[in-house]
């Protein structure tokens, strides 16, 4: 960490002034009030004097470079390789968080990395992209927005693995540069489970986000951590009603990704999810009419490839984060039927040993 670089931050775009020098963040949907010199509730936006500033300005805890695949998203330029950058920080206190060192970190810390840095680093030409990911990116907009323009710039494309939990003033901002978004549900989207694992009241400003981001042009992607506590994360009505949600309100085309949970955190008595219960889901979900359904964090598992969804054909071939093969026409259709396959931009094999290339 770079302990000589200090930040007062940036004063933030996402607020707005009340009487009395209290100011409310319009970021998220938690819409924190603040009087002079409180910080919010995700530990790096503040007022000072009046005004939001954005502490973690310039400054990243993660600055690595990532396969696409790793975020999850299958279905948005496959095999591309994306700079992933995070801050302190979250608008969520998740239990089980695995990056709880990163998102419950209430002290701002960091590398420094300007924007006009992060531009220099995307000059690299296998890298294709930005991920803003590992805490949740809304709280951080304006840097994200600052690296994101000029991501643009350079011809590269921005995504946010996010909780969905943004405001909706903080959607057309966003928008100005964002191109992708996986949004992780947790616990299949019960409200229950938020209460008491995530520190939320409901998961309705989620749904009602990604209607919003999908209707102005966002290519989306839904992953569902499942997480097996008994009549919390594993029910399968809850599983029916997300993925007959997703097929009403964002199409059958959506990918949807249930993903293993490993012990960590506040929750290590918990067991892993069982790859069972992952196959048990995914059948729910295509039962429920959904296209592309998969199984994350089980390496190997033929249920993380892409495959057509009118004649089965196997087109495209994973093993965990990497793309192994790929079986479409240049069109992105299925070589077999000629069904288009819902994938954006053009696919390509993942590099062997992308570090020696970076």
């Amino acid at each position: 960490m770079n302990s000589n670089f200090q930040l007062m931050g940036k004063e933030a775009v996402l607020y707005e002034e009340i009487q009395g020098g209290r100011i409310r963040c319009t970021a998220c949907n938690r819409y924190c009030l603040l009087k002079d010199g409180q910080t919010g509730f995700c530990g790096i936006r503040k007022n000072v004097g009046g005004k939001l500033y954005l502490l973690s300005y310039g400054l990243t805890m993660s600055d690595n470079v990532d396969p696409i695949e790793k975020k999850p998203l299958y279905h948005y330029f496959p095999g591309s390789y994306v700079l992933s950058i995070s801050t302190t920080g979250c608008n969520w206190m998740c239990k089980y968080c695995q990056n709880y060192d990163i998102s419950q970190r209430r002290k701002v810390d960091g590398m420094t990395l300007l924007p006009e840095a992060a531009q220099r680093i995307l000059r690299n030409k296998y890298i294709d992209g930005v991920s803003y990911t590992y805490n949740e990116p809304t709280i951080f907009a304006e840097y994200a927005h600052d690296i994101g323009v000029k991501a643009k710039e350079s011809g590269k494309f921005n995504l946010f693995v996010s909780n969905g939990y943004m405001s909706k003033e903080s959607i057309p901002y966003i928008r100005e540069f964002l191109d992708a978004i996986t949004v992780d549900f947790k616990g299949n989207g019960n409200d229950m489970f938020a209460r008491k694992y995530i520190g939320i009241e409901t998961y309705k400003p989620v749904f009602e986000n990604l209607k919003l981001l999908k209707e102005l042009g966002t290519h989306v992607e839904i992953t569902d951590l499942v997480v097996p506590v008994k009549d919390l994360g594993d029910k399968e009505e809850d599983v029916r009603f997300l993925s007959q949600w997703i097929y009403k309100n964002l199409g059958d085309e959506v990918p949807l990704h249930f993903t293993r949970f490993h012990p960590d955190y506040l929750m290590m008595d918990v067991d892993p999810t069982p790859v069972e219960m992952l196959e048990r889901f995914h059948k729910i979900a295509k039962d429920e009419g959904l296209k592309y359904v998969y199984t994350g964090n089980v390496p190997g598992h033929p249920l993380e490839n892409t495959y057509c969804p009118r004649c089965g054909f196997k087109v495209i071939e994973r093993r965990g984060f990497y793309v192994s093969d790929i079986r479409l026409t240049d069109e992105n259709m299925c070589p077999r039927c000629g069904e288009k396959i819902a994938i954006v931009g053009k696919a390509k094999l993942s590099k062997n040993k992308y570090w020696e290339w970076v």
